[in-house]
């Protein structure tokens, strides 16, 4: 069995903040980055000089993610980080990217310093919302929870098939992917331009098994490679509903395996 991982979470930015502030997790470092001070001519220099200093520091057997918007001053911050942490921590992204599909554009310079970059476009609100700042706000409470639910997955993984030796096998090699919280999951969407996948899903105890099992079948159609790693739980609290945390990644389109 693997060891067990200490997680750092840290938002840069408004859109970052706002998805650490609902992570509900304890015993994890949570961090928020304001570009502000980055930016101002005063303090830039000292404010760069604590970034350095803290991420330089973090010790093994650390998962560090950055969630941020696509925004110039937080890629900078986020290269400022990445270069300066530890080679042998575990980086991952979670960018927010509205109404723009990461998978589909080329790959980032500062993609190459993770193991995977998970994006969201925020379609799911953004079809919902008159306002970008509420659909923003919406989104942020559903990743927050998300996070939540993963980490309380990965931490307790004799309660559901998945465990840090199956999220790594499916993270690392430097992929784009999604990781998202349903309740409801559209098959009518893109999930078929997607290689593997790590699919857990929770089931309310009114829930036949034969509806999870039926979800599970067609996320294995629909992956290109047919490669997924998956768990099935009833969760009391749900009675009659089922949610599914879908982890999905592919190679970027320009290093093989094209959409």
């Amino acid at each position: 069995m693997l060891a067990s991982f200490t997680h750092i979470f840290v938002g840069i930015g408004n859109g970052g903040a706002r998805i650490i502030n609902n992570i509900g997790i304890d015993g994890t470092v949570r961090i928020t980055i304001n570009p502000a001070y980055y930016l101002s001519s005063q303090k830039a220099d000292e404010y760069m000089e604590r970034i350095e200093s803290f991420f330089s520091s973090i010790p093994q057997n650390t998962m560090l993610w950055l969630i941020f918007e696509d925004k110039p001053v937080n890629i900078e911050i986020v290269e400022l980080i990445a270069e300066h942490s530890p080679s042998d921590v575990i980086k991952l992204a979670y960018v927010l990217t509205p109404e723009k599909e990461l998978v589909n554009a080329e790959k980032p310079t500062w993609a190459g310093y993770f193991e995977t970059v998970f994006y969201d476009s925020l379609w799911e609100f953004m079809r919902k919302e008159t306002f970008i700042g509420s659909a923003f706000e919406d989104a942020s409470l559903q990743i927050g929870r998300m996070f939540s639910k993963l980490y309380y997955y990965l931490e307790n993984e004799m309660l559901v098939n998945i465990d840090y030796a199956d999220l790594f096998n499916i993270i690392r090699g430097g992929n784009v992917g999604i990781l998202r919280m349903l309740r409801d999951v559209d098959f009518s969407w893109h999930w078929g331009i997607w290689d593997r996948g790590l699919i857990s899903i929770m089931v309310g105890k009114n829930v036949p098994l034969k509806n999870a099992h039926r979800i599970l079948a067609n996320f294995q159609e629909i992956l290109s490679e047919k490669d997924i790693i998956w768990g099935i739980r009833v969760v009391d609290s749900l009675d009659e509903e089922i949610e599914t945390l879908a982890l999905l990644t592919k190679r970027w389109s320009d290093e093989g395996s094209a959409i």
